[in-house]
């Protein structure tokens, strides 16, 4: 009874599908190896047999010539007896006179013309032995006119030598073949097991790597070859990964903390109100309860668009968004407040983007300047280059060159304690330039004309300038 489980199994081993990179990488060099010996050995056989076979042509030609020559100076009857020897290229030779009667041969047997004669003055080489001898002969013809008439020399050169020769050849080919053959394939398996010896090594190494240790990196072969770019690239990956776990654990504690501080604040509100209840008036809800609360909420809003952004982008509901009027708003919110001195340059503005992001945008910017300026500010919007602009400018502290990349991180702030009256929770900056790089644009900080700091915002635009005149 046949066992179906096993006939599947086997069929399925021997799907090629199921080979490994070893077994299918021997298979193809054996193939191509065996494919270019066939050609090789073919083409190699045929060369011979050519040469072999004009060999014999040109010595069976050359008696014909000797021959030829000695026959114009002597009779038939007295022709070297050593013209007519036979050797193991030359098997017959034949003189013919003009009556088509072999009056000299080298043989007895050689009776009758070894092929059709030629015309006159003809010489002709590889001409197929007439029936009665054998199909391996080949036969040289040439014609002498002398005073008699017209002599007929015919020279027969036996091809069985060569026929020999080529088939040796062809069975060491076939021997030596596909020991070759073979031999390429184990040096390929040999070879292909050695390189992939490194990516195992790599694997097991990658395998072994947890997320609690992400600083561990793969071996480098020394070899500059693809498995040692592979392992390069490898590195830089885990190297990513570390950064980026590295930087969500600081996240996950950052915010832990900017909540751990309203909440506590808001609970022990509450546990006073509750063992005290007359203390629970509308001072405490106002200075206490509804500021920690609004700046909890603040802060979770904050968190979520970055969380959003980090897993699938800011979603963006575009339409037509003047610039200009949303700086205008916020110079004439700054104004309201009366503690600052706010300047404006503002020219009409239009980009296609998100209204309420960038709005958003552009008020943390605002905000962030207004926190730490002495006195002034100025706001300007304009057109460069067809893109549109956005400069604040505070004359605060200013933000050191070696910070003012780091200043768009997530909870970074610049103060030494931390302290929450100058800034908000870190994450202003790091929302302004997820906004702006959603809308394909960038955001960059340098020196202010006053010493503090610049904050310039650069956007594709859209739609028609119309200038605005200039305030203060």
């Amino acid at each position: 009874m046949v066992d179906d489980g096993g006939v599947d199994r086997f069929a399925r081993w021997m799907a090629p599908s199921r080979w490994g990179l070893r077994i299918r990488s021997a298979i193809a060099a054996a193939l191509m190896v065996g494919l270019v010996l066939g050609v090789a050995a073919a083409v190699m056989a045929w060369l011979l047999h050519r040469s072999l076979v004009g060999d014999l042509d040109t010595a069976a030609a050359t008696r014909v010539g000797e021959v030829s020559a000695e026959l114009m100076r002597m009779p038939v009857g007295e022709l070297p007896d050593a013209l007519f020897d036979t050797d193991g290229r030359v098997a017959g030779v034949q003189v013919i006179d003009p009556h088509g009667r072999v009056v000299r041969a080298s043989s007895g047997k050689l009776a009758t013309p070894l092929t059709e004669l030629p015309v006159a003055d003809t010489r002709a080489a590889g001409l197929r032995a007439a029936r009665r001898y054998d199909e391996d002969l080949r036969v040289a013809a040439g014609t002498v006119s002398i005073g008699a008439g017209t002599y007929t020399v015919l020279v027969a050169a036996d091809t069985e030598s060569v026929e020999r020769t080529v088939a040796v050849l062809a069975v060491l080919l076939a021997v030596g073949g596909p020991v070759v053959v073979a031999a390429a394939a184990a040096a390929t398996y040999l070879l292909v097991g050695r390189s992939l010896r490194s990516v195992d090594e790599i694997r097991a190494r990658v395998a072994g790597i947890e997320s609690t240790d992400l600083s561990r990196r793969v071996p480098v072969p020394v070899a500059r070859d693809e498995i040692a770019q592979l392992a390069e690239t490898m590195n830089d990956m885990l190297a990513r990964v570390e950064a980026g776990h590295l930087a969500q654990k600081r996240f996950v504690g950052d915010a832990s903390h900017e909540l751990r501080s309203p909440l506590a604040t808001v609970t022990a509100a509450l546990e006073l109100a509750r063992d005290r209840p007359e203390v629970l008036d509308r001072e405490l809800i106002t200075v206490t309860l509804l500021p920690e609360a609004g700046r909890m909420l603040h802060l979770i809003e904050d968190l979520l668009t970055l969380a959003a952004a980090d897993e699938h982008g800011l979603e963006l509901r575009t339409s037509d968004v003047d610039l200009d009027d949303l700086a205008a708003e916020l110079s004439a919110t700054l104004r309201l407040r009366g503690t600052l001195t706010v300047s404006t340059r503002i020219h009409a503005v239009r980009v296609v983007g998100d209204r309420a992001r960038l709005q958003r945008a552009l008020r943390n910017i605002v905000d962030n300047a207004a926190a730490h300026a002495r006195s002034r500010i100025a706001i300007c919007t304009e057109e460069r280059d067809g893109r549109a602009v956005v400069v604040v400018d505070d004359d605060g502290p200013g933000i050191p060159a070696a910070d003012r990349d780091r200043v768009f991180g997530r909870f970074v702030r610049l103060d030494a304690d931390r302290a929450r009256c100058t800034g908000g929770s870190g994450l202003g900056l790091a929302i302004v330039a997820e906004i702006v790089a959603a809308h394909g644009g960038s955001v960059t900080v340098s020196e202010s004309v006053w010493g503090g700091a610049r904050f310039v915002v650069d956007l594709p635009r859209g739609g028609i300038d119309e200038p605005i005149p200039d305030s203060a």
